[in-house]
Parts: C-alpha cells; structure tokens; sequence
C-alpha cells in the first residue's frame, strides 16, 4: 500500500507530467482557457491515461512479453490510445454534446498527447505491475487534471488585469506556466 501511495503522489505533484516532464503541453495551453473546458478536457484525458494504463499493461504482460515482441510496444500502445480516443470521442459526442463542441480539435488531440503514450511506456520502463500501473496512469491524470483547471482559473483572472501588451497572450500564458512549474517543484522535497 505505501508502494501505491508513493507511485500516486510522486506521478501527481513531485512528477507532474505537463509541469516537469512538460509532456501534453499542446492541450495543457490550448484547452485552458475557461475552467469548465478545462475540467471536461481534465477528465478525458483521467479517463483516457487510467484505462490506456490498464489496457497497455495488459498487453506488455500476456501478449508482447510472452510472446518476445516487446519491441513492437510503442506501436501496438499508439493503436491502443487511438482507440480509446476514439471510443471517448464517441461517447462525448453522443452524450455530451456541449463539452465535445466546446473541446473541438483538442480532443482527437489526446490521441497524439505525448502524455498518454509517454505514462504507458513509463509503466514499463518502471517494471510496474497492473495495479501499480493503474495507479501511476490515475495519478499521472490527476495531475494533469489539477495542472490545466489551475491554469484555466489563473487565465480566467489574468483577462481583467492590466498586462504591458508585450506580455499580452501566449508570453503571458508561458510565464504563467513557468511559474506554475516551480510551484510544483517545491513538491519535490516530499520524497
């Protein structure tokens, strides 16, 4: 259980994926704009990297291991992501119609998030087994997740403040990020 918990809080806040593995950073800026759009992207994406994490797993460990084709993991994990995309692309579309039009291009975007390939390959490289896998893709989520509603609220804020026009936009943006991930740095001394 303390194994479980140390992969949980170090893949959340010590290892956030967009804050210091900058992985997923394409719809961490592009997505962040308004909390509610942030939170549905947030949950797609908690979604998407918790079952890849599960289902990857499962693959490496009865399919690719087994039968000595481990390196055709990158390849058969990217079919797998892009699968589950498209099944949460579906459900979004035909049960949430508000969020999918408010995600637009962004959400067949998690299939190229380099954060989803990047936390199965992760797993393995690691050695996790399935639980420990799930568990590091539900963190790793989270993170992201608290990542992009915290700078879908600071975005929301920074509209109304009087910013020099040389940092109006996307330097405004990045700063904010910056700053965010040193934030986030000082997670570190809880290891």
């Amino acid at each position: 259980m303390g194994k479980l918990l140390t992969i949980a809080v170090g893949s959340a806040f010590i290892n956030n994926v967009v804050l210091s593995q900058f992985l997923g950073i394409c719809p961490f800026l592009g997505v962040s704009k308004k909390v509610k759009t942030a939170a549905g992207m947030g949950s797609a994406v908690v979604f998407v990297i918790t079952l890849a994490s599960f289902v990857t797993s499962l693959i490496y460990k009865f399919l690719l291991l087994p039968f000595n084709i481990t390196y055709l993991q990158t390849i058969v994990f990217i079919l797998v992501i892009a699968a589950l995309v498209q099944f949460v692309e579906m459900y979004l579309k035909k049960k949430m119609q508000g969020l999918y039009n408010a995600l637009g291009v962004y959400l067949p975007l998690i299939t190229t998030n380099c954060a989803v390939l990047g936390v199965a390959l992760k797993n393995v490289q690691n050695s996790y087994n399935i639980l420990e896998s799930v568990v590091n893709g539900l963190a790793v989520s989270v993170g992201f997740l608290v990542a992009i509603v915290i700078m879908a609220g600071i975005r929301e804020k920074i509209q109304y403040n009087n910013i020099p026009e040389a940092f109006k936009g996307t330097p405004i943006v990045l700063v904010t990020a910056g700053l965010m991930a040193i934030a986030f740095f000082g997670f570190s001394g809880l290891r």
